[in-house]
Formats: structure tokens, sequence, C-alpha cells
């Protein structure tokens, strides 16, 4: 499971690299909410697209095995959201979970559940071309 960690990492900079962009440009130019909402679609595509881009490397034998990776990405995402969000960062906990309130326009639950199911959707993809190679 090294690989989907150093996978993972990669993702975590692809994250990084979004807010940066929804901070600087995003939501100065559409207002918090929109900002959140276009950047929280813009980084499922990019996590689709990075996973489509390591699929192979990853190499999942199985649809359990990309199940476990995407549930391996969720706990670290979780847990580097909370933990170092909170104890690194300083976010208060109120703040961080306010992503969790789609009550209020927020989507970041999408985030999650992309993460997830990605490299399940990257190892289908990679059947559906092998197969369509034989």
């Amino acid at each position: 499971m090294i690989r989907p960690v150093i996978a993972w990492l990669g993702l975590l900079v692809v994250a990084v690299v979004n807010g940066g962009i929804r901070e600087a440009w995003i939501i100065p130019a559409t207002g918090e909410l929109a900002g959140h909402a276009i950047s929280t679609v813009m980084l499922c595509a990019a996590i689709l697209a990075f996973t489509w881009l390591v699929r192979g490397w990853m190499r999942p034998a199985s649809r359990k095995q990309a199940l476990q990776i995407g549930a391996l990405w969720l706990a670290l995402t979780l847990a580097f959201e909370f933990l170092a969000g909170h104890y690194l960062f300083g976010t208060p906990w109120q703040r961080l979970l306010a992503d969790y309130n789609v009550f209020r326009g927020r989507i970041w639950v999408l985030v999650l559940m992309t993460t997830a199911l990605a490299p399940t959707v990257g190892l289908r993809r990679t059947s559906a071309s092998s197969l369509a190679r034989e």
C-alpha cells in the first residue's frame, strides 16, 4: 500500500494548489459560497484526472483492492483535514466542520466521495481499456 500513500501525497499537492487558486482568484471573483462550490467541482475533476494518471502505477489488482485504496485515501484526507487543520494550522473545529453543512450550500462532501471512489473508477476504466484491446 506504499504506492497509494505516495499517490495520496500527490493528491494533497493537487488539493493545496486548488485551495490557493480558490483563495487567490475564485473567491474574489465570485464570492465565498460560489467560490467554494466552484473549487469543490474543480478539485473533484482534478482528483479523477490525477487518479487516471497514476492508475497504472498503483496497479490495484481487483475492485476490492481499489475500494481499499479509496478507503485509505478517505481516511488520510479526513485525518489531514482535521488533525493538521486544527493542530498544525490552528483552524477552529467549528470552521472545519462548516464545510460539511450541505444545508448552507457547502458541498465538500463531494470531494470526500470522489476521493473514496476514484480508485474504483480508475480501475473500471483500466479494465475496460484492457478488454477493448483484446
